[in-house]
């Protein structure tokens, strides 16, 4: 699999990583199957929808990540929303660092059976939050199966919509969540998407500061779900 830093010295610093990763995800109750669900312009979404909707906002494109030489290796390749920044995340280099920060930096890297391998920031866009990619071994587990544990290795998730969606070639898993933070007393809504490769799963995850960043940041979302492809 190809995870990791695409030419040298773009790896993420674990500093960097601590600083501005944000966590949210997981456990719980409210699961629903292929439920209505808002796309990124604020509707309601089709009850059961197999594709990506078609009244979705995508985002200008910038650059493509994936492929080699890019910002990010990855066993897909999708088109980033313009002034979107991506760097690949090493995480080999949380095990180097030892002691508490090391298990700290594990942690946030993996979440279930994905570790992170790229983070899209949305800042130099004007936005607060980061498209993150995660990636798994390869194996037997579906889609569907790989998003259902990324999910449920998280905290704080209240309601969860899943549902199937195709874009180009390509077929997948998407759910969209609530989240709450004990310590900012607050629930917003994250998208994650998750297809299976030769090289392994592959999940893509939005979340954000807060629902009004969130949906600025969802066209950046559709334009990588909208330009998924599997390899170079």
């Amino acid at each position: 699999m190809r995870i990791g830093v695409g030419n040298a010295g773009r790896g993420l610093t674990l500093a960097a990583l601590l600083t501005g990763l944000v966590t949210g995800c997981s456990t719980g109750d409210g699961e629903s199957d292929g439920v209505a669900a808002k796309g990124s312009n604020g509707s309601k979404g089709s009850k059961g929808s197999t594709e990506a909707t078609a009244t979705a906002q995508v985002a200008e494109r910038g650059a493509t990540v994936g492929a080699a030489g890019s910002a990010c290796e990855l066993p897909v390749t999708f088109d980033t929303a313009k002034s979107w920044k991506a760097k690949a995340v090493d995480a080999g280099e949380a095990s180097e660092a030892g002691g508490d920060l090391a298990d700290l930096a594990d942690a946030l890297l993996h979440q279930g059976p994905v570790t992170m391998a790229c983070e899209i920031d949305a800042k130099p866009a004007g936005n607060i939050g980061f498209l993150r990619v995660w990636t798994g071994k390869p194996g037997d587990a579906d889609a569907r199966g790989v998003l259902k544990a990324f999910v449920a290795a998280g905290e704080g998730v209240g309601k969860t919509s899943y549902r199937t969606f195709e874009a180009g070639g390509v077929t997948g898993t998407e759910v969209e969540y609530e989240t709450t933070s004990e310590v900012l007393e607050d629930t917003k809504t994250e998208h994650a998407l998750a297809v299976t490769t030769p090289d392994g799963p592959v999940v893509l995850h939005l979340g954000g500061l807060d629902d009004q960043e969130h949906e600025r940041m969802l066209p950046a979302y559709e334009l990588a779900k909208s330009t998924l492809r599997v390899g170079a």
